[in-house]
């Protein structure tokens, strides 16, 4: 508990304060000017808090701080420390979804362009984040389309290969691979990459035109000809984009939108006056929370890490922290960001048409929910009647079994709760006691181990607060009758004969039940069968994946250990540089004496020997 000797000792600093439960676990992450004066006023008995704020209050057990030299600073550890630790009362995205970027991993001689949900601090660029998927695969195919990249994911640093693929051949990749390439000339074709990927299009012509014609100058038609298609692919691209501000500026509005379930947040992106991409975000947080701190914290969540900033960002309303906001956007892109909050004329016509936008996706978003329910409710509904359940199935936990003849054997443990999957919940089992391929008794011991660990932390919690705690409203084992009564007889012995449990045979997607000996057929098109299929194949999916992991490293171990004159370390610096013993068989004499502890006469062992395995 939070005392008054506590807030005492509070330092009149710059910093960022952590809000801890009863159980040391971060619930909240904030940034202060004054940490004493900012901790002091969640707990003023005459402060009038918002309900959220209030609750979160009610479980603090602690307060820790960390003081910096100034609010940017902190502004940078707060946004550190939210992605980390993800708490629960901060402005976050819903369901925390990591949405994917373009990648370009500006650290390599020849960088690579991709989509990738992981930002990470490794000296690439990064461009989004996008929410719609199927929109950002069509941009990327656009990208490929206009620039001949390279596809591979080889670390040209440190490794060339011999001959060019077929993209060479097709003019859709400069074989970078295999050095037909000077690198001054791949980078430049990523800056044209990024000045398209930052919606600068028209930077981009005028620079497409200038190389093309500096390259007829110097009687290098065949360059002259390739940039001149490519002159020709960007500007019907801008052809399309809608003009929105005489102004030609660079700038993205903001709009929100806020009900008492969460927050829309929309995002118009602004470049050189044209209207050239739009994305909108749902946030956890609704209108309990004031849309100025919805919007100070989606802002930063939305610019780490971004490959690009606009000059300008317009905003509906204030932030706190306007000031500290736009000078670490400043540091983010090098130079001045100015945050307006335009109040008449053009600017706020278009602030005001992302609200209108943002209200109506809000909208939509609701509904979309509503008949989601609507749908699951009636799903969950049919499986009550058809098994003969008391209760519809909300909770259902589905198990498989994976083994090569009784080799690596592993169990799966898949949760769907409201006809959703819920991959935090999925646990995997190694085969312990079971010999030989029985895959009965390979089930009755993943059963019984989930079983006991359950009641265990049952009796020990008193709660249902433990990973196994929770039991399911439905038991689905992969199989027919025989898998079910070996099921059957572990519930007994566990006293938890209760559970409603059933087999989906795959062949005719017949349900077996243990008291019934005919088994249930449902329509091919019954969205309750549908769920059930859906929770048996991904049990399948996750206990063959797992088993295929530790098949295929005891494959590579396996391989590397027939070879004399490699040792664990020499092993491990193989795999490390090349990825897969397939990698190791491929390479040239040459690329393996790059591995550190390789000698002309081990690399030709290793070829000689990897051969023969």
């Amino acid at each position: 508990m939070v005392t008054a000797e506590d807030l005492k000792i509070l330092p009149d600093k710059p910093g960022v304060y952590m809000m801890k439960d009863s159980a040391g676990k971060i619930i909240y992450v904030g940034k202060a000017v004054s940490l004493r004066n900012r901790v002091r006023s969640y707990f003023q008995a005459s402060r009038n808090l918002n309900p959220r704020i209030q609750s979160m209050v009610n479980l603090v057990d602690r307060v820790e701080y960390i003081t910096t030299n100034s609010e940017v600073e902190a502004l940078v550890l707060e946004c550190n420390l939210i992605k980390q630790e993800r708490p629960k009362y901060n402005v976050r995205l819903r369901d925390d979804k990591q949405y994917p970027w373009v990648k370009i991993t500006m650290a390599e001689s020849y960088p690579q362009v991709y989509i990738t949900r992981q930002v990470r601090q490794d000296g690439s660029k990064y461009y989004g984040p996008y929410t719609n998927v199927s929109a950002l695969r069509d941009t990327f195919r656009l990208l490929r389309q206009l620039f001949p990249l390279r596809g591979c994911r080889y670390n040209l640093d440190e490794e060339r290969i011999e001959r060019p693929c077929l993209n060479y051949h097709i003019r859709r990749c400069l074989a970078p691979c295999t050095g037909l390439v000077p690198k001054e000339t791949y980078r430049e074709l990523i800056q044209q990459v990024c000045l398209f990927l930052e919606g600068r299009q028209e930077e981009l012509v005028e620079k497409l035109r200038h190389e093309m014609g500096e390259a007829a100058a110097r009687q290098e038609y065949e360059r002259a000809a390739q940039l001149r298609d490519r002159l020709r692919d960007v500007q019907n691209v801008l052809e399309r984009q809608k003009v929105v501000s005489d102004a030609r500026e660079d700038t993205d509005i903001f709009g929100i939108a806020q009900d008492p379930s969460g927050s829309t947040v929309q995002v118009f992106q602004v470049r050189g006056g044209k209207l050239v991409g739009r994305e909108y975000f749902q946030l956890a947080q609704g209108d309990e929370t004031p849309p100025a701190e919805v919007l100070e914290a989606f802002i930063t969540q939305y610019y780490d890490g971004s490959g690009f900033i606009p000059k300008e960002l317009w905003l509906p309303c204030p932030l706190e922290g306007m000031k500290t906001v736009a000078e670490w956007l400043a540091g983010q892109r090098g130079n001045k960001v100015n945050l307006l909050v335009p109040q008449k004329g053009e600017k706020a016509q278009l602030v005001k048409m992302a609200a209108e936008n943002a209200q109506i996706l809000l909208e939509q978003e609701r509904n979309r929910e509503k008949q989601r329910e609507n749908f699951i409710q009636d799903t969950l509904d049919e499986l009550q009647r058809e098994l003969f359940l008391e209760k519809p199935p909300l909770r259902i936990e589905g198990f498989d079994i994976s083994n090569t003849q009784g080799q690596q054997a592993v169990a799966s443990m898949v949760v769907f709760e409201n006809g959703l999957a819920k991959g935090s919940e999925y646990r995997r089992f190694r085969i312990r006691t079971v010999e030989g391929p029985n895959d009965f008794a390979m089930m009755q011991e993943a059963l019984r181990r989930r079983f006991r660990r359950g009641l265990e932390e049952r009796q020990n919690l008193q709660t249902e607060g433990g990973k196994f705690a929770k039991f399911p409203d439905l038991l689905l084992i992969d199989g027919g009758k025989g898998q079910l009564s070996a099921v059957s007889e572990v519930l007994a012995e566990l006293g938890l004969e209760h559970l409603p449990r059933i087999g989906l045979a795959k062949q005719e997607e017949e349900i077996y039940l243990p008291d019934r000996e005919e088994p249930v057929r449902l329509s091919r098109r019954s969205e309750a069968l549908k769920l059930l299929q859906r929770v048996r194949d991904e049990a399948h999916r996750f206990a063959i994946t797992y088993h295929k992991s530790l098949r295929d490293q005891r494959t590579v171990a396996s391989s590397l250990d027939l070879v004399t004159g490699i040792g664990p370390k020499k092993k491990q610096a193989l795999l490390k540089h090349f990825g897969s013993v397939k990698r190791i068989r491929e390479a040239s004499l040459e690329e393996l004496m790059r591995v550190e502890g390789i000698n002309a006469k081990l690399a030709e062992s290793i070829k000689e020997q990897l051969e023969l395995v």
